[in-house]
């Protein structure tokens, strides 16, 4: 293998790196400009400052005019594409009005990091042309799929905590209806309640109360919600109270009612996990633990067979 290639694929990677590092934002710059600021520090820390703020305008004008070019190279076709795209980004909890042109940038930076990888990798293993260029495609196309892979698991984990947070927003908006809050006071109540233990079920509760004071009706905003944040739970509890409110039935006795199902379907969920459990532990046991204690019990006694025909042969007849 020519030791050249091996020193450029080298380099190629390097200056990936480089770029990839250069294009990530800064976060502890400006927490440290707060920190000096509080501390009352002047003079060499403000030049320091200045530079740092020069420093990281001038990433983000390389940011702002980099993302738009690479996102441009896997940029959805149709509009229905990238409505999709902006409804699974906020389903992960990323609104920002960058925030598809920064996921689609990523998709072209780890295409071309992992071909770039693979090639360096065939090179070094001394793989032939056709080879190396196959591997660099697979691995052009693993980096593709990688940042949908991401944000699947985003979405998962998100959708998760929403759901672990729902019933204490539940029990509150019962608590708050109950003592002769309205239902939109009560909503914007358990919003700002809930943000410091629960701030995804928070944050779902501030944005549709925002939009019913920005005049969007309650039903609707609350329809909104359920949609973004994709859990059955949300999207029995909006239906439950529309109904209520259609029908005009007590809203806090609807409320009262769900908290009551949204129990029994936690209790019943954790019993069918425990029952569960007894069947995933057969593939340890089976795998780990039964080879173990059959070489304890049975290893004594089978050395013992061994010993005893190695003594007296004519066993063995």
């Amino acid at each position: 293998m020519d030791p050249y290639i091996l020193v450029i694929a080298l380099l190629v990677c390097v200056a990936t790196g480089l770029i990839v590092y250069a294009l990530m934002p800064r976060g502890s710059d400006e927490k440290g400009a707060i920190k000096r600021r509080l501390a009352g520090r002047r003079g060499v820390d403000e030049e320091a400052e200045i530079r740092q703020q020069a420093r990281k305008s001038a990433t983000d004008g390389l940011v702002r005019k980099a993302t738009p070019m690479l996102s441009k190279l896997v940029m959805p076709t149709s509009d229905e594409e990238q409505t999709h795209l902006r409804g699974k980004l906020a389903s992960a909890g990323y609104r920002q009005a960058q925030a598809q042109t920064l996921f689609l940038a990523s998709k072209t930076i780890g295409a071309i990091a992992l071909a770039v990888v693979c090639l360096v990798g065939g090179l070094a293993g001394g793989l032939q042309w056709p080879m190396l260029l196959g591997l660099a495609a697979l691995g052009a196309g693993a980096g593709m799929m990688l940042p949908n892979l991401w944000l699947s698991l985003a979405i998962s984990g998100r959708q998760q905590k929403i759901r672990e947070g729902l019933p204490d927003a539940l029990d509150l908006l019962v608590v708050s209806v109950e003592s002769g809050l309205a239902l939109d006071a009560a909503l914007k109540r358990v919003g700002d309640e809930m943000a410091p233990v629960h701030p995804e079920m928070s944050e779902e509760l501030r944005i549709s109360t925002m939009e019913a004071q920005m005049g969007l009706p309650r039903g609707e905003a609350l329809n909104n919600m359920a949609r973004r944040a994709g859990v059955d739970e949300l999207r029995s509890l909006v239906s439950v109270i529309t109904q209520a409110e259609k029908f005009g039935t007590r809203v806090a006795k609807a409320l009262r009612n769900q908290a009551e199902a949204l129990r029994t379907k936690r209790r019943q969920a954790a019993e069918e996990r425990a029952q569960k459990t007894a069947v995933k532990l057969m593939i340890p046991l089976v795998l780990f633990i039964f080879p173990a204690m059959f070489v304890v019990l049975g290893g004594p006694a089978v050395i013992n067979v061994l010993k005893a025909m190695k003594e007296n042969p004519t066993l063995t007849g």
